[in-house]
């Protein structure tokens, strides 16, 4: 029992300790981005890299994706809604599934996937050969060297890509229905107008700046728990993709639920 009890305690107290570092952390990124305007040039280039690798490099996937994902949906709405005398529904549920719910999700797990793996696996091999240190100890804060260009990217590419997953999300949605109903891009535009809010477009825009920022703060996060050891590189990437997809989720759940409510 008394061992139990021993470990138990250490658990708490290591958990406790972690969670610190983490408020810790979270609190100097938000202060380095509040003084990142005065940023030195090679932080502005680590930013600059940060949107190639994440927004234009991924523009590929992304396209793919979204295309495929928006002939599924129009061509499962024109063939289901209508038995139901619901056909005037599709374009609806085009909103609702592209622009509002799988768009940001969607394009979040792609990025967390490639530039979060990314953030931690750089971050951690700086930290095991030393590269760290070398920032303090020239008075480089590596927290507003390394840590905030990257959110700032991240959560930029991530808006960004959400707009370029909708343009081709319903650009492959209208092709589906051209070749198939013959709609015109008059009536088709006309149609999503009708059932377009502007809910939709804010809500999908904070849910992407909310998702990048997450992305990008957790994979840092982890990358720079490396200690000293490079087998722990893998380790804290697998483990920062992982909390990436959970938190996503959650977070979409609950931004999901406000909007309704």
């Amino acid at each position: 029992m008394t061992a139990l009890l021993n470990r138990l305690g250490a658990r708490s107290r290591a958990e406790f300790a972690s969670a610190l570092y983490a408020v810790g952390f979270f609190i100097e990124v938000c202060r380095q981005l509040a003084l990142f305007a005065f940023a030195r040039k090679p932080a502005l280039r680590v930013l600059t890299m940060q949107i190639l690798f994440t927004g234009v490099e991924a523009l590929g996937v992304i396209a793919v994706l979204s295309m495929s994902l928006g002939a599924v949906v129009i061509v499962q709405g024109l063939s289901l809604l209508p038995q139901f005398g619901q056909a005037s529904l599709t374009y609806t549920i085009l909103i609702v599934v592209i622009t509002r719910e799988l768009g940001p999700i969607l394009t979040a797990f792609i990025v967390a996937a490639r530039s979060g793996t990314a953030i931690a696996t750089e971050l951690g091999t700086m930290v095991v050969n030393r590269e760290i240190e070398a920032f303090i100890a020239t008075g480089i804060n590596p927290i507003s060297f390394l840590v905030v260009p990257r959110v700032i990217g991240v959560t930029v590419s991530v808006v960004l890509l959400n707009i370029y997953f909708n343009v081709f999300g319903l650009a492959g949605s209208f092709l589906v229905s051209r070749l198939t109903g013959g709609v015109n891009l008059a009536e088709y535009t006309r149609e999503l107008s009708a059932v377009l809010q502007l809910g939709d477009l804010v809500g999908a825009a904070i849910k992407s700046l909310i998702f990048g920022a997450l992305i990008a703060l957790i994979s840092s996060y982890h990358g720079l728990l490396v200690e000293q050891s490079s087998t722990e590189i893998p380790q804290q990437a697998i483990r920062a993709v992982s909390r990436c997809f959970v938190l996503l989720i959650v977070v979409n759940a609950a931004l999901t639920a406000l909007y309704y409510l």
